[in-house]
């Protein structure tokens, strides 16, 4: 009686285990379904974006005490994706679009922001990772002038030309469409997660400077030598992009490129890094703080800087 107790519990036990690993099976086999039928779902074209409008205003009247400058400011932004994707093959493409005014009570109209860019990223799966082979290329210029102050003054401070009747600084164009432009392209890996999670390492990058002649006519200009138009370099270069929900309604776009030039001061590396926040109020308002951070010694050794905040208009695309 013992022996067959005995035989019917491990004849019972066996038959729960194996129907406990059947249903494991059966769910990780439905859970890589669905994802593959998601994932399958997916290929094709994707196409998003938005564009965003945002205005700035502070007044102040004559009787005003506490002091202060009446200012607008307005900018106008297009962010804009469109990936193509199949089993084997991602196509990433991003566009970006920025220009912004500053109007100064009493004083004339600046530039506060201006940029062009655009970056392809195409990837060959490698297995069934996350890993791809990868070809990029990434341009960016400006689309307006740039000016800064430039002093027009001898030594003892007094104006290089008495006879003129000008301030002691002037506005100095250094800088226009096309000029300077950066153009790189290379082959390298693409580590991808999803869309908004991916790293592409590049270790033969090249890179074009594009400058106009009038621009080093009298010295070298953005890494350009006297009387040349062009720079070539040829390089290493990351490239990562990373967007996340904070919380509901805020999310962070976040892109970081890096670029060292093996062919002059490699370990003087290129930084470019821009964070894009947007906090929506409903569809269309929202609160956008953009922040960018650029370290570039053939343009200028100092890192630069620019943050622009203000309550957006936004449409998606």
């Amino acid at each position: 009686m013992k022996k067959t107790i005995l035989v019917v519990s491990v004849l019972f036990f066996g038959v729960c285990s194996n129907a406990q690993q059947t249903e494991k099976e059966l769910i990780d086999k439905t859970a890589k379904a669905a994802a593959k039928a998601q994932d399958t779902a997916n290929m094709g074209w994707k196409k998003t974006g938005n564009i965003t409008l945002l205005f700035n205003q502070s007044a102040f009247n004559h009787e005003w005490l506490g002091g202060g400058t009446s200012s607008m400011a307005g900018n106008v932004g297009l962010n804009y994706d469109f990936n193509y994707k199949t089993p084997n093959i991602v196509w990433d493409n991003k566009i970006l679009v920025a220009y912004g005014l500053t109007k100064l009570k009493d004083a004339e109209t600046t530039k506060s922001d201006d940029r062009f860019e655009f970056t392809s990223l195409l990837g060959k799966k490698i297995g069934q990772g996350n890993w791809y082979y990868s070809a990029f290329l990434n341009f960016k210029t400006q689309m307006d002038s740039g000016f800064k102050k430039v002093d027009f003054t001898n030594d003892n401070g007094t104006p290089l030309n008495p006879a003129d009747d000008f301030a002691d600084k002037r506005d100095v164009k250094i800088s226009h469409f096309f000029s300077p432009a950066y153009l790189q392209a290379g082959p390298g890996l693409l580590w991808k997660k999803s869309d908004n999670l991916k790293v592409n390492f590049a270790p033969a990058t090249s890179r074009l400077i594009f400058v106009h002649d009038h621009f080093t006519e009298f010295g070298a200009a953005y890494g350009v030598e006297q009387g040349e138009t062009t720079r070539f370099e040829f390089g290493a270069a990351i490239n990562a992009y990373y967007k996340l929900n904070l919380m509901e309604n805020i999310s962070m776009e976040n892109i970081l490129n890096l670029y060292s030039d093996y062919l002059d001061t490699p370990q003087n590396v290129d930084i470019d890094y821009q964070m894009n926040l947007v906090m929506k109020i409903n569809k269309y308002i929202s609160t956008n703080l953009a922040v960018q951070a650029i370290y570039d010694d053939n343009a200028i050794g100092a890192f630069q800087v620019r943050e622009i905040f203000g309550l957006g208009v936004n449409y998606g695309l």
